[in-house]
């Protein structure tokens, strides 16, 4: 496995351009399969995760052909559906949770779909009960091997529009029931759907291929439909993530950044949330620019003065998946501020390798930390860590970045699942990091 090896306190500038976004890419690149005409897609991003899924379309029987840097072509026409009931998808299958998002366009367009139990992130508990339950709903018939961890629905004489009210808002699950609509007989009606930017590209996406959907942006859809859907050209949103991680990094580096073509109308509460913690953003046309804080940022308070409370929600509310960064950026915030993780329940273990580092963090419960900010009055240690996910992965290479010394990061991999040749571009921006095979 590799790592990272960091020399900390260096001050960075320069210029970014966000990748493509993964949770868009992921839910895109399964849509292709809805059709057997060509789909061309731009802006996908060179991360594990997408490259995993890329692997899985091109087993299945996909043709898939690279255009450029981040655009390829797919062609649907011929599929071996025999593998996804071998052992070879099992294995490709069980390591991305992604994966899962298969099964509603082989199921509206084939009448079946298989999948191994999906991995990912180690963040808690994820259900995935709301994708097989609207399956349900639409008339197929589940089933589960608890023995080989593998889900099926089955539906030999098609799917039939219904009434649904989702569960939870997943955005994952209102995608894959969406993509099993779409060629269903009949009216189909999502209430509580999940109304992200990323979703409503699939719409727009699949809307382009044909498909009659209404309610886009609202947490009620509504699908009309259609016996086949056309090929089509679709190009992905930058990824607010990523954006949001860039924002984090600069503020807690004092750094000079500018980052590029980020899609502000996208961005929902992200820039608000950063503000909160004090942090300078200048909207130059469709840029950010975060000016170097080098006086530092001061957290709000609310109007009464009690604490700034910092939560996750459902879109239009704040994405979980920065909360980690925020966590991290408020280390040297002045004043303190409440981190509320509401949707997983092991997200915020990671913070154990902060305290470590210097950082004055109550971990209250699985759920709610509270940080004190240093103010730079002090800096973080340099440290060895290991990258439990994603997002607490990236949020350690921030804090990283800023502490003093040279920090060592293991287990890479899972940072390279969610950003796109980061060292490299870090580098770019005047970083002193190494990336050790």
């Amino acid at each position: 496995m590799a790592v990272f090896k960091i020399e900390g306190g260096h001050h960075l500038s320069g210029e970014v351009i966000p990748q493509g976004a993964k949770n868009e890419a992921l839910q895109i690149l399964c849509a292709v399969l809805l059709t057997d005409q060509e789909v061309i897609i731009h802006n996908i991003p060179d991360i594990r995760d997408v490259n995993k899924l890329i692997v899985i379309l091109k087993n299945l029987g996909v043709r898939i052909e690279k255009l450029a840097k981040g655009s390829y072509s797919f062609h649907s026409d011929n599929l071996n559906l025999a593998y996804l009931e071998g052992e070879q998808f099992k294995q490709e299958g069980s390591g991305l949770r992604g994966s899962i998002m298969i099964v509603g366009p082989l199921l509206g367009r084939f009448g079946k779909g298989y999948i191994p139990r999906p991995g990912g992130d180690k963040i808690g508990r994820r259900r995935l009960d709301t994708h097989f339950e609207g399956f349900i709903k639409l008339g197929a018939d589940f089933r589960y091997n608890k023995e080989e961890r593998f889900y099926g629905v089955e539906a030999p004489n098609g799917l039939s529009g219904t009434s649904m009210l989702l569960e939870e808002a997943s955005v994952t699950g209102t995608a894959n029931i969406i993509m099993a609509a779409v060629l269903a007989k009949g009216k189909t009606t999502i209430y509580n759907a999940a109304c992200e930017p990323y979703i409503q590209q699939l719409c727009k996406m699949l809307i382009a291929m044909g498909a009659k959907i209404q309610g886009v942006g609202s947490n009620l859809i509504t699908i009309e439909g259609v016996t086949s859907l056309n090929g089509c050209t679709h190009r992905i949103l930058p990824d607010m993530i990523e954006i949001g991680s860039w924002i984090g990094l600069a503020a807690m580096t004092q750094s000079e950044i500018t980052i590029k073509n980020v899609s502000w109308e996208n961005l929902g509460l992200i820039p608000t949330t950063f503000r909160k913690l004090g942090i300078t953003l200048e909207k130059r046309g469709d840029d950010i620019y975060v000016p170097p804080h080098t006086n530092g940022y001061e957290v709000q308070s609310f109007i009464d003065g009690s604490i700034m409370n910092i939560s996750d929600a459902p879109w239009p509310g704040f994405t979980p998946d920065l909360l980690s960064i925020v966590l991290v950026v408020a280390t040297q915030a002045r004043g303190s501020v409440l981190i509320h993780q509401k949707m997983f329940e092991s997200r915020l273990f990671f913070v154990d390798k902060l305290i470590d580092m210097g950082a004055k963090i109550i971990l209250c419960d699985p759920h709610r930390a509270t940080i004190i900010g240093h103010d730079f009055k002090s800096t973080l240690k340099a440290t060895t860590m290991t990258s439990p996910d994603i997002r607490a992965g990236i949020s350690l290479l921030i804090a990283a970045l800023s502490a003093k010394g040279t920090s060592t990061i293991h287990n890479i991999e899972q940072i390279d699942r969610g950003y796109e040749n980061i060292d490299e571009r870090l580098r770019a921006l005047g970083a002193k990091i190494t990336r050790i095979e």
